[in-house]
């Protein structure tokens, strides 16, 4: 009778042995299959990006010697996408209506995330229109600057004859920060 205790034991504790990692796994198991992803928490803090004022200046710039090569009296004007100025550049010259019509027309690109020049048949119209929101400007000249799709900042141009080329000045603008991650 004595050496069969020693065995009986030992099988009675290997089989308390599996039967605790049994329930466990399976326990565990069970707890995941009952877990059904839960749908995150609002995020008390959003990061934004913001383009540096290092790159806004050199956009600012690029835009303004591509207007002075040309021959126009310019001023750019690059916004953040909250509307704020990064950086303002007035251009020898240049009107004094060119300051607004530069930040308005960055305060619309970065706005709505599209060059200004895309969205004039969206202001048209005899009824309310996009046009009607304040601080707007529905002329060529403003582009966005986008970091993976979204609109981080707008570059705008005022002073030259045309729209067309004040858009193709914050284009330049645009190619001298590349693009941007």
């Amino acid at each position: 009778m004595n050496a069969k205790l020693p065995r009986t034991r030992l099988v009675l504790g290997m089989t308390a042995g599996l039967a605790t990692v049994a329930l466990a796994t399976g326990l565990g198991a069970a707890q995941a299959q009952d877990r059904k992803p839960q749908p995150s928490a609002p995020q008390a803090v959003v990061q934004t990006s913001v383009l540096g004022v290092d790159a806004a200046t050199r956009a600012a710039q690029a835009a303004l010697d591509a207007a002075e090569k040309e021959g126009q009296r310019a001023t750019v004007a690059v916004l953040d996408r909250s509307g704020d100025v990064r950086v303002l550049l007035k251009g020898d010259g240049a009107g004094p209506q060119t300051e607004e019509s530069a930040k308005r027309k960055a305060f619309t690109a970065v706005s709505f995330g599209q060059p200004t020049s895309a969205l004039n048949k969206n202001a048209q119209g005899t009824g309310p229109t996009i046009r009607d929101i304040p601080g707007t400007l529905f002329l060529a000249g403003g582009v966005p600057v986008a970091v993976n799709g979204g609109p981080i900042a707008g570059i705008g141009v005022g002073g030259a004859p045309s729209g067309d080329l004040d858009e193709k000045f914050a284009a330049a603008g645009l190619r001298a920060i590349g693009e941007l991650r």
